[in-house]
């Protein structure tokens, strides 16, 4: 029964209390679910009276078998979506990939049965140039005269190399060339070339 106010009106929700005679194993368990959701036994049971109620479940048995035949309700549909997209694929493999693949088949059989091998252009050479005599990249006179003065001296220097090599040949084993060098010769020498 709903709580009545001072004012002889009755007002929903305002937290009035009633009475339900239940067996003490079904109020133990009760409690034990109603813990689960941390709200009040009355929330939980209105909880679970309007799931019933919007799913238009019988707790009794009936539930679960509206609950199973929605669920192959729902099958049934995916199987049908399934089946118009296998056909689709079907119809696409026909129309355009079927055909496409037997043309190209088509044609490989053609090239491979005529044996003929595609004819290639002949590689196109330049034409011979004169004009290397003429000088491209210039460098100014000094430049020139330097660089021509540096080779003078390497050479000199290489064939002074060349003329401190002697030539060994050992009692036992290849003959083999020394050079005559000092070891801070070696040393500039292999600072020069880096």
């Amino acid at each position: 029964m709903e709580k009545q106010s001072t004012n002889n009106r009755t007002k929903k929700g305002s937290g009035g209390y009633s009475n339900i005679t239940i067996k003490k194993e079904t109020a133990t368990r009760f409690r034990s679910y109603s813990k689960k959701f941390g709200k009040s036994h009355s929330e939980v049971l209105d909880g679970m009276v309007c799931y019933f109620k919007e799913n238009n479940l019988d707790p009794f048995g009936e539930g679960t078998k509206i609950i199973v035949d929605s669920i192959k309700k729902l099958e049934r549909q995916m199987m049908k979506k399934i089946d118009r997209l296998i056909a689709i694929i079907k119809n696409m493999e026909k129309t355009s990939i079927r055909p496409t693949y037997e043309m190209m088949l088509i044609l490989y059989e053609a090239y491979v049965r005529d044996g003929r091998k595609p004819k290639r252009e002949p590689v196109k050479l330049q034409e011979d140039r004169m004009d290397f005599l003429e000088p491209r990249n210039t460098i100014p006179k000094v430049e020139h005269d330097r660089m021509l003065q540096e080779f003078k001296e390497y050479k000199e220097h290489c064939n002074e190399i060349l003329n401190s090599v002697e030539k060994v040949e050992p009692i036992m084993g290849k003959p083999y060339l020394k050079i005559n060098m000092g070891i801070g010769d070696f040393e500039s020498l292999k600072h020069q070339l880096r």
